[in-house]
């Protein structure tokens, strides 16, 4: 059997005490980094030694370390999750890394995304996104009840993809102009595209998109960066899908059609 291969890398980390706080970038040796660690796993051993010599871990986001939660968010060589498609920082292995590597570490870069503390950013943006319009109010009951709707098999197949959307910001950090269509669109498109989600539907994408611009995101240009670096792999077709629900709502929702006022 094959010895272990372990790895020396050099990381440069941006370090930033607070929000407000100058950031910049700090080098630290990672040696002897065993191959079949994980990304965060490394971190974590890197942190280790920080904290033993007297120094500041680097503070970074994690839950549940399944590629589930979408929280591992970090910019790894320029790229959000680093080096691999459809893969979260979490899931991330040092094989896919060689010895002697110098390895860059960063946050999410937008406006939307403010850094709290070295690579921690605040994602609240998306929270009240969802808080906007991300429901339903027609009750489905058990699941027993929820099944007896008929769906057609294409949208509950384009449903569950939208639906796969971990809310980790990579289409928002990748894109070069920090736009959250990705993420809205898929959010709006997986309750469209099922029957539960008709009563709000243009309601939804109204507010939903409203939202996402008061929290100040920046325009689509069809760059196409944010599914190429969407761990799930989520489709730019759900923003035409969503920008077609987005005419009908300004049609539909015209202060001389709803009486001097949006309805």
């Amino acid at each position: 059997m094959s010895a272990e291969k372990n790895l020396n890398l050099t990381l440069n980390v941006w370090r930033q005490k607070h929000a407000k706080a100058e950031g910049g970038f700090v080098s630290y040796p990672a040696k002897n980094i065993s191959a079949d660690m994980s990304f965060l796993e490394m971190l974590d051993v890197v942190n280790e030694g920080l904290i033993t010599d007297g120094g500041d871990p680097i503070a970074f986001d994690h839950d549940c370390r399944e590629g589930i939660c979408g929280t591992c968010s970090m910019v790894i060589d320029g790229r959000p999750h680093g080096p691999k498609d459809r893969t979260t920082a979490c899931q991330l292995h040092m094989r896919s890394f060689n010895d002697g590597d110098a390895i860059t570490i960063e946050p999410w870069r937008a406006a939307a995304f403010p850094v709290q503390r070295d690579l921690v950013v605040d994602r609240s943006a998306f929270d009240r996104i969802i808080q906007a319009g991300g429901f339903i109010s027609a009750p489905t009951g058990s699941a027993q009840d929820a099944n007896s709707l008929p769906v057609p098999k294409e949208n509950a197949d384009l449903a569950m993809d939208a639906a796969a959307c971990i809310g980790c910001g990579a289409c928002v950090a990748a894109c070069p102009n920090a736009s959250a269509m990705l993420f809205v669109s898929a959010k709006v498109s997986h309750l469209a595209l099922l029957p539960q989600g008709q009563p709000e539907r243009y309601i939804r994408v109204r507010d939903m998109v409203a939202q996402m611009d008061a929290e100040e995101f920046g325009t689509c240009t069809n760059h196409g960066e944010c599914e190429a670096s969407c761990p799930k792999g989520i489709s730019v077709d759900n923003i035409a899908r969503m920008n077609r629900d987005y005419l009908k709502a300004s049609l539909m929702y015209r202060p001389e059609v709803v009486g001097g006022g949006v309805g």
